[in-house]
């Protein structure tokens, strides 16, 4: 599509800020005001806006699809997103660790562990740790004390949670990068830990690096855009 406006900007809005484009309010795909809950937020959709050339490209526009999502998905009905969110700490990646004779189990422990007992001691949960695959339910408590969680966010931490989730196949990982000092980079490698070990035993394939690096990118871009929208 050709760029059919000059200069995109912010506005004070009903509820929060809204990026206009040439002095137009701008609306979500599904026909709703893309009204977000912070001036940074906004800021950085606008700049989306205005780094596009004469031709629109979809790719660039990772931030407001994300809200595009949020208000037209999590905050009509959060239901199903919630539901699919929690189905992640169910089976949590970091719950699943090699048996205590192998190589990577060491440092599947320190790495994997402080995170687990993190969110363990701020959500007041327990997660129950695995060596090997075999599935072993959490304690009774546990996933019902995570959908209240869930519930009780707003649209917006709901959406970026689950993205992040979805990217990490770990609801341990997504809560920690709601934290305001938490380090996104360090998140991530500990989300690849396992991918990366094997790569560095077995040697390095150059189509899994491309999807590892794709996936960092989407999970880095959900992890600011996530921390904007609650600056």
């Amino acid at each position: 599509m050709k760029r059919f406006y000059k200069h995109a900007d912010c506005i004070k809005a009903d509820g929060g800020w809204q990026v206009c484009l040439d002095g137009r309010p701008l609306k979500t795909v599904g026909g709703r005001p893309q009204i977000v809950p912070s001036a940074d937020l906004a800021d950085a959709l606008a700049q989306e806006w205005n780094a596009q050339g004469e031709k629109l490209e979809q790719a660039g526009f990772v931030m407001r699809d994300q809200t595009d999502f949020a208000l037209d998905k999590v905050a009509v009905d959060p239901t199903e997103t919630i539901t699919r969110t929690l189905a992640y700490g169910e089976t949590d990646t970091l719950c699943y660790r090699g048996d205590p004779e192998d190589a990577v189990f060491e440092r599947q422990q320190s790495v994997w562990e402080p995170i687990i007992t993190a969110v363990e001691q701020r959500e007041q949960v327990q997660f129950a740790r695995v060596s090997g695959i075999v599935h072993r339910a959490h304690p009774a408590q546990t996933l019902p004390k995570l959908k209240d969680r869930l519930v009780q966010m707003n649209p917006f931490q709901l959406a970026g949670l689950h993205t992040m989730v979805s990217l990490t196949a770990s609801l341990c990982i997504g809560l920690e990068a709601l934290q305001p000092d938490a380090d996104a980079h360090a998140l991530w490698s500990a989300a690849v830990l396992e991918e990366e070990w094997q790569a560095d035993l077995w040697g390095h394939d150059e189509e899994a690096e491309e999807t590892r690096a794709l996936k960092r990118d989407q999970f880095l871009s959900a992890f600011g855009w996530t921390q904007l929208a609650n600056s």
